[in-house]
């Protein structure tokens, strides 16, 4: 009789600690885990039966594998082990680092022993294999497991694990409260790293937390670089000031703007000046993949837990991932609304003051929303400010026009400043200096069209012409006395109302640069829009920043805002019209709206308006004078006596007639004055109503 050789391969034995293998046994006997663990076969899982100890004395054999032996030394070893229990412990390291984490989160026994288990059965395959023969576990099933698990009382062990327990108020170890799972599937830690780190790493509880939460960077910034909301800063800072010192609960302020106006850094900023640190909630995990909105908030559960009683301030920055990661179509509700009655109790109770980021407000439950101390957007700078960005960031790549002119785009963010300039510096020394100073454009321009806007203009549609000169305007009011009220008081309400080109945006343009201030134009393409109370936030914006820049604003095409409201067809085109109108009555500056159709405007509109100017056709005259103004600039003869009679009988001119020739006379040259009078002519006849002459006497 042959006999065969067998080649067994042993899988390498775990070594097990005491507490390690007192769970596993516990799992086994108490549990019922042997069933299935003690196959008829053989056992289930050669690694448990090796570490255990249960293959010891046993032939390789299966033939001479018995059950009925096999659980009566699996029985011995569980006696065993329950004698020696109450000196069984984890490894030193992770025994340290609970003690520090119970001291920092106040974690109580059963809290540090629910906590220990959960660590191993998230970090020894063994264990967590070995939990999977108990099946799919019901909360109160798991409750149950780790009672007898840890020798615990059943009511301490639900308490512990329960929604007001300092496990789940913090985050380390939360219950999966929805259908049924195994014994590792309903026990979730803080974050996919958090049981390695604690039980290999000897470091301070922060680094514990680092795929959740981490201390803020530096800031190179101060308040001053933020003057554009310096009456706000004037109620923050010292609110936040009085928070930290007297250790007030529920301290939440929400601050939202457009990406890169600087959220982040003005919060670094405020943590810098009241002396305090500042531990941010995580968007990305250590190998960058984003972390979702319910593990942000136990990040956030987590940062409250640990830091409070010391004076700290916590950031949740980007918090769409928790408010806006719904979908109102799909009846899917945000990561807030599903823990609603949670949120607004954290709201209402965190500990440590919390500034809360975000790019919109749009989307936000007005029950959450009301539980904020202070909310406020940061916008894009003014004007004036973005010029100094400009200057710190680009020192001599610009010259004075071109960062003027690049200064001037309402929607230049400082991020994106800073990121191109930052960009173009690395190239500069094998470029030309007029090659890095497009390219600079050239990159804060694919940022801004990127985002929606509109690139930096190269030609400044707003730039007075060369020959303006206001005496060119009929008005039936005196312009310049009117120019000189508005500079000595400052603040006004126009309306400039006439056929088109008559002069009413360049009156507007003209009236700036007198009073030397910043001039804000809007169309109605600028601001309305298709979506539900966007345009009226657009209006709105507009004014606050005519006022923040100490602007005058200027408003064109003004009737898309203030159509008569008994004519409205649609309930937005009403509400876009009341927002016009509180704006108006509200605004301190000086506002210009010009409109061609006046008649259409609403009744409460017109009431509003201080004063109301008539723009209209000019007056021989004036046609006569231009005629001579323009004929100069295009190095033509002076007209001729006939001419000029020629020009006096021409009706329904304006001056953006003459500005319509300017253009035309840079790809086709004026010959002659007849070529001018031509032209002329033929605005007229284009015009509603045909060609029109005087017959007779031309004063």
């Amino acid at each position: 009789m042959s006999s065969v050789l067998r080649v067994v391969h042993t899988p390498p034995v775990p070594e097990l600690n005491a507490r390690l293998r007192l769970w596993l046994l516990r799992l086994l006997v108490p549990l019922g885990a042997h069933r299935a663990f003690l196959d008829k076969p053989g056992y289930r899982c050669d690694r448990l039966a090796a570490a255990l100890d249960l293959t010891s004395g046993n032939s390789d054999e299966s033939e001479d594998y018995d059950p009925r032996q096999a659980k009566t030394r699996l029985l011995r070893l569980h006696e065993s082990a329950e004698r020696q229990a109450t000196g069984s412990a984890s490894s030193p390291c992770l025994q340290h680092n609970l003690a520090r984490l119970s001291a920092l989160a106040g974690l109580s026994d059963i809290d540090r022993r629910v906590l220990e288990f959960v660590v191993h059965i998230h970090n020894e395959r063994l264990l967590d294999d070995t939990a999977d023969w108990l099946g799919a576990l019901s909360s109160a099933r798991v409750f149950h497991a780790l009672s007898l698990l840890l020798d615990a009382p059943l009511d301490e062990v639900r308490a512990a694990l329960g929604p007001h327990g300092v496990l789940a108020r913090s985050g380390l170890v939360t219950v999966d409260r929805h259908g049924l799972a195994t014994l590792r599937g309903k026990l979730d830690l803080l974050s996919a790293g958090f049981a390695d780190r604690i039980t290999s790493t000897d470091a301070d509880p922060v680094s514990l937390l680092r795929d959740m939460v981490s201390p803020s960077p530096p800031t190179r910034l101060t308040l001053d670089d933020y003057p554009h909301i310096r009456p706000t800063l004037d109620v923050l800072r010292p609110y936040l000031k009085n928070a930290l010192a007297t250790r007030r609960a529920g301290v939440n302020v929400f601050v939202h703007g457009a990406p890169g106006t600087g959220k982040s850094e003005l919060a670094r900023v405020l943590a810098y000046d009241l002396g305090c640190d500042m531990f941010e909630v995580a968007s990305e995990d250590a190998d960058g993949d984003p972390v979702a909105g319910e593990r942000r908030l136990r990040a956030f559960r987590a940062a409250q837990s640990f830091f409070a009683g010391h004076p700290n301030l916590i950031l949740f920055d980007e918090v769409e991932d928790v408010f806006g990661d719904g979908n109102e179509w799909l009846g899917r509700k945000s990561t807030a609304q599903v823990r609603k009655a949670w949120l607004n109790r954290t709201l209402e109770d965190n500990p440590v003051p919390a500034l809360w980021l975000s790019n919109t407000i749009s989307g936000l439950d007005p029950a959450f929303m009301r539980r904020f101390d202070l909310v406020f957007e940061l916008p894009v700078p003014p004007r004036q400010q973005r010029v100094r960005i400009l200057q710190t960031a680009c020192r001599d790549l610009l010259d004075a026009p071109t960062l003027e002119r690049i200064a001037a785009s309402a929607s230049l963010a400082p991020a994106v400043v800073t990121h191109a300039a930052a960009l173009v510096n690395s190239i500069r020394d094998g470029v030309a200096p007029a090659a890095a100073a497009a390219a600079f454009e050239l990159v804060i321009n694919n940022t801004l069209r990127a985002q929606g806007h509109e690139p930096v203009r190269r030609h400044d549609p707003d730039h007075l012409p060369e020959a303006y000169d206001p005496a060119f305007i009929k008005a039936d009011a005196d312009l310049a006395g009117v120019a000189r009220g508005l500079q000595q008081s400052g603040a006004g309400r126009l309306c400039l109302y006439g056929p088109p080109g008559t002069g009413k945006t360049a009156w507007g343009r003209w009236l700036a640069e007198r009073m030397d201030t910043p001039l804000l134009i809007r169309r109605a393409s600028d601001l309305l829009s298709k979506y539900l109370g966007e345009s009226e936030r657009n209006i709105a914006r507009a004014f606050r920043q005519a006022g923040e820049d100490g602007a005058v604003l200027l408003l064109d095409e003004v009737d898309g805002f203030l159509l008569d409201r008994r004519c409205a067809g649609q309930g937005w085109e009403v509400s876009v019209t009341n927002e016009m109108l509180t704006q108006m009555a509200s605004f301190a500056g000086i506002f210009i709206a010009s409109t061609n159709l006046m008649t259409e405007l609403d009744q409460a509109a017109l009431r509003r308006f201080d004063l109301k100017v008539k723009f209209g056709y000019l007056r021989p005259d004036q046609v006569e004078a231009m005629l001579e103004r323009y004929c100069g600039l295009w190095q033509l003869p002076t007209p001729s006596p006939d001419e000029r009679l020629a020009a006096r009988r021409l009706h329904r001119l304006t001056p953006g007639d003459f500005a319509v020739l300017t253009r035309q006379h840079r790809f086709r040259p004026m010959g002659c004055v007849q070529t001018v009078l031509d032209c002329l002519r033929t605005e007229c006849t284009l015009k509603e109503g045909g060609p029109r002459t005087v017959m007779g006497f031309v004063p």
